[in-house]
């Protein structure tokens, strides 16, 4: 017979939770712009997960770390999609445009990162500059976008698997249930078999792991050059004109292609997450970064471009694109099964990269105690955050396992824009406010005016009836701003052993970039988007305010005690002392 259960425990829980729902509006405006100093970032917060991570890693290994998280990614994900719907042969402008963005982008977290090396991200550095808020909500869509974008990954592997065994359907080795919706009635084990054996991977080691991303990249880089070399071989420039021109959907589809497939540069912000990894940070954080960006994008420009050669856009298969397109258009078979088994390669090591860098994310953010503590833990034996791969990997198998990819790839994109147009934010206010001198006002002041002179040029762009003046008058006012910013405003060198150069100029078009790439998602983008954010919000005010409030409360509580020890301890031997003297 099962216990009464105690009416006085119920009534102390009642309390307590009565007590935070009262506190919760002052424990808001003591928490929401909290900062934390990179000294406090680097060592009291990252004493939390118990162990350190293992410094193990080179330059080289994360220039591979960020290649190999790339690669897989976009260019087998996306290519095909963008290039039959949207942008046309003009694929390549679009992987141009979202490379420049994401190239300026990793130039501010290189400097964050050098600054402060830690497993943190995005998370921290906005922490460090705008507040707890604003670094919670910038690392909870970045997870989002993590989760999502290995779900549709993972199912796209399922699709090249089955095209290097010779299947051209590509639903072939996924189970049909009726009953459920549209879009969510596909079950696709191989890809939940997949993440879940990455996912042990990454629970073992992290040094074993980048081994064998290293490995895979190699193969996979010699992979992308045969294909390059097939594709310019049994291509024709014809194809890249007709039907419709280079351009079918106008410039405005190259741009709106832009925005989709820069998602598929989610992987180097990977490699800012192993900060805490790597021997020698201040070299080999900016060779990692930007090397593998720059690298990637030459590569996603080609491979586009050598599809659209190949095959007319108009007939590009959506799915499977670079195997069909090689069995289809020149009737290789064979190399259309070496593309299925070179792509579900890349598909592996982009997979490997983002899950390293998605469980970094959640023990730092643990570390917080925005997320409760046990996700913060690092395992003493492998030295990795066991807890947060093991947890964000069944998250991801679970999407994996029910969710088309197309539902996917619409929710992707717009979270990482905003997360790269916040740390923009962020190094601008840091290298003038901070560490400059300047006042704070007139910094925001320029960060708000920036902002929206690049909404109204890029909502005067997305009307129908294009407003040219619209764009004149918004895109003549930012770059009026951004100029004379640079002149009234000197800017010092980052405390950091690699800083920006030419600040404000390279933060400031990625601002622009970001905000432009933003409005040319669709609704649905962004009424999902706002559902996540809605619930986002809602975990920080029920739980995280709370939390981060009593962990500092501890904290503050065991200093104030460690130094009223130290006080007496010291004064011990001044009364002793006096007392021998007064024996005397």
């Amino acid at each position: 017979m099962a216990a009464p259960a105690d009416p006085r425990g119920l009534c102390n829980y009642s309390s307590v939770l009565l007590h935070r729902i009262t506190q919760t509006p002052h424990r808001l405006k003591k928490r929401m712009l909290a900062t934390w100093t990179p000294d406090q970032e680097l060592n009291q917060v990252r004493e939390r997960s118990g162990a350190d991570m293992k410094r193990k890693l080179e330059w080289y290994d994360l220039v591979a770390l960020g290649v190999g998280g790339m690669l897989g990614a976009g260019v087998f994900v996306t290519t095909g999609h963008v290039a039959r719907n949207v942008s046309g042969p003009a694929v390549f402008v679009s992987y141009l445009i979202a490379g420049v963005s994401a190239l300026l982008s990793s130039m501010c977290y290189t400097e964050f990162s050098v600054e402060m090396p830690v497993a943190g991200g995005a998370f921290s550095y906005l922490r460090v500059t705008f507040g707890e808020f604003l670094g919670y909500f910038g690392g909870a869509n970045l997870l989002m976008e993590y989760v999502l974008s290995n779900a549709a990954v993972a199912r796209s592997f399922t699709e090249y698997m089955s095209s290097t065994v010779g299947v051209g359907d590509a639903n072939a080795w996924r189970l049909e249930v009726g009953g459920l919706a549209e879009g969510y009635n596909r079950l696709d084990f191989p890809a939940v078999a997949l993440i879940l054996l990455l996912t042990l991977c990454l629970c073992h080691s992290t040094k074993e792991s980048s081994m064998l991303n290293l490995v895979m990249t190699v193969f996979h880089v010699i992979f992308f050059g045969f294909v390059i070399v097939a594709g310019f071989c049994n291509g024709s420039a014809r194809n890249l004109v007709k039907p419709g021109g280079l351009a079918p959907f106008g410039v405005k589809g190259v741009l709106d292609g832009a925005a989709i497939v820069y998602f598929s540069y989610i992987g180097y912000d990977s490699v800012s997450t192993m900060a805490e990894e790597i021997r020698d940070p201040s070299k080999s954080l900016p060779l990692g970064i930007a090397g593998s960006v720059i690298i990637v994008s030459a590569i996603y420009c080609t491979m586009a471009l050598g599809l659209s050669s190949m095959i007319p856009y108009n007939e590009i298969p959506g799915s499977a694109s670079f195997s069909l397109a090689f069995q289809a258009a020149v009737k290789w078979r064979w190399a259309g099964n070496v593309v299925g088994a070179g792509a579900s390669l890349g598909i592996v090591a982009s997979l490997l990269v983002a899950m390293l860098g998605q469980s970094r994310y959640l023990c730092v953010i643990g570390r917080a105690r925005l997320v409760p503590s046990w996700l913060a833990k690092v395992h003493p034996s492998t030295g990795t955050p066991m807890n947060a791969t093991a947890f964000l990997g069944l998250c991801t198998a679970s999407i994996a396992l029910f969710t088309e990819l197309q539902i996917v790839l619409e929710m992707i994109s717009i979270g990482t824009l905003l997360v790269f147009y916040l740390v923009a934010n962020a190094l601008i206010y840091r290298r003038y406010a901070t560490h400059s001198g300047h006042r704070p006002l007139p910094v925001l002041l320029f960060l708000l005016l920036l902002s929206s002179g690049s909404l109204g040029f890029s909502l005067s762009w997305k009307l129908k009836e294009r407003e040219w003046w619209g764009l004149a008058l918004f895109g003549g006012v930012s770059l009026a701003m951004a100029a004379y910013f640079y002149c009234r405003f000197p800017c010092r060198r980052g405390p950091s052993e690699w800083s920006v150069p030419a600040m404000p100029w390279p933060a400031a078009a990625s601002i622009f970039l970001n905000v432009f790439l933003m409005t040319t998602l669709k609704e649905r983008a962004f009424r999902r988007f706002g559902a996540w954010s809605l619930v986002v919000v809602v975990f920080y005010v029920l739980y995280g305010v709370h939390s981060t409030y009593l962990a500092e409360e501890e904290m503050v509580l065991a200093e104030v005690l460690t130094a009223d020890v130290n006080l007496q301890l010291s004064s011990v031997p001044c009364r002793q002392s006096k007392l021998e003297i007064e024996l005397a």
